[in-house]
């Protein structure tokens, strides 16, 4: 069956921009093999252009040097793992919350296997020199943990939240960062949750990142599916999530 969108974007591209965005995919698909081979500090667009097998002054015309072609890997890498997240998330009842956390969990760590170097680009070492326009790549870049905090804040709503786990006193000064994340996306829990959201937060990439850029060691840990699926209990407990 045709897709009606997809139709309707066809006819409004003329063959000029069907072609240009052809080409641009095309750079960012040699962009990502050249990103696994070589990392992100030694990605060099004339590289890209001559495997595309265009002069580097062609490549130009789409995009304007190496910094671009990061914020184009960035902004493809972002999407691809939230569209991940989306879908194992979608997958579980709305109620789920439990369910729903570790599935967002279980698909950031199952992307990150699979794709190290990019993963490497979002969460690892700073590319020097480089600076990611906020403009292009916050709301890509903020898509997963937006999935998160509206686990929580759909959990807490829902009267699902557990409150022995609020137990930490919020500093007052800490409070204020706390209420102005609250007020801005519009959430109704209360600040003790927020904070130990941002150590779920935190905790879920640096395990993930602990695993991708094999900080355990070789042989510290076997059972590493294990390993995660007990962090991610653990996890869901801080958040209140937990039975």
């Amino acid at each position: 069956m045709n897709d009606p969108a997809a139709d309707a974007e066809t006819t409004l591209r003329t063959p000029r921009e069907r072609a240009r965005a052809q080409t641009i995919a095309d750079i960012v698909r040699l962009g990502r093999e050249h990103l696994a081979i070589h990392g992100a500090a030694s990605l060099s667009l004339r590289a890209v252009a001559r495997d595309l097998g265009v002069v580097s002054s062609a490549v130009y015309r789409y995009v304007a040097n190496r910094d671009e072609l990061l914020t184009l890997l960035l902004v493809d890498a972002y999407s691809e793992l939230c569209d991940a997240v989306d879908a194992a998330v979608n997958a579980l009842p709305e109620r789920d919350f439990d369910g729903r956390f570790k599935a967002l969990g279980r698909a950031v760590r199952t992307w990150a296997l699979r794709e190290p170097a990019r993963y490497g680009l979002l969460f690892g070492s700073p590319v020097p020199g480089y600076r990611a326009p906020a403009g292009q790549t916050t709301t890509p870049g903020t898509r997963v943990i937006y999935s998160l905090v509206g686990i929580l804040d759909s959990a807490y709503r829902a009267g699902k939240i557990t409150t022995a786990v609020r137990t930490a006193v919020v500093p007052s000064v800490l409070a204020a960062d706390l209420e102005a994340i609250r007020a801005g996306l519009g959430l109704a829990v209360p600040n003790e949750v927020v904070a130990n959201g941002t150590l779920v937060w935190t905790s879920l990439f640096g395990t993930v990142s602990f695993e991708v850029f094999g900080q355990y060691g070789a042989d510290t840990f076997r059972a590493r599916d294990e390993l995660f699926e007990h962090h991610l209990t653990v996890l869901a407990g801080i958040a209140g999530l937990g039975a």
